[in-house]
């Protein structure tokens, strides 16, 4: 599977500027944990990057990601990418067992949270975004308040890392796309 195919995906059916940004930026941090325990980068990239692709075509919310999941199938994607996209919501009841499905749960929700978290700071930018302004935010259940801080915390956990450890390794994946994420560099 390539870039090229997933992201031909991807453009057919997320639409809008804020998919494509969460699409890119879960991309990008699943490359930095495939990279980090020495797996392909390719495959836990084209996982990240179609995560989510059905959430605006979708037919309702629960149905999310099983409708993608079987156009993915369609579409000849290879079944450990399929798998994972079906475990990253908890709703779906498929257990999340290898470290790229754990990853891919662990940096799905807080890649975003990160991203409005330096959205928010005046210089909105990623260089002087820290894990206590992050940790601050999640306290605040107003502020970007379809996230679950619940799925964040439980994200860390699956993948064995300390929550800190994994809200700093997120905020340095993403910096090298900040500009793409509507950020400063």
């Amino acid at each position: 599977m390539d870039r090229e195919t997933a992201l031909a995906v991807v453009e057919e059916h997320a639409k809008s500027d804020s998919l494509r940004k969460h699409l890119l930026a879960v991309e990008t941090c699943m490359k930095a944990y495939a990279r980090h325990e020495g797996a392909d980068e390719n495959q836990w990239g084209i996982a990240g990057l179609v995560h989510d692709f059905d959430w605006e075509v979708c037919p309702t919310p629960e149905a999310h990601p099983t409708y993608g999941a079987e156009i993915l199938r369609e579409r000849g994607f290879p079944e450990d990418i399929v798998r994972a996209v079906l475990s990253h919501g908890n709703h779906t009841g498929i257990s999340r067992d290898t470290i790229m499905e754990k990853a891919l749960f662990a940096c799905d929700e807080l890649s975003g949270f990160v991203t409005a978290v330096a959205l928010v700071r005046p210089t909105k930018s990623l260089s002087d975004t820290k894990v206590r302004s992050v940790k601050r935010k999640m306290k605040d259940k107003r502020f970007a308040a379809s996230v679950s801080r619940e799925d964040i915390v439980q994200g860390a956990e699956e993948l064995g890392v300390d929550l800190d450890e994994h809200i700093q390794f997120i905020i340095e994946a993403l910096k090298p796309i900040a500009t793409e994420l509507g950020l400063q560099p």
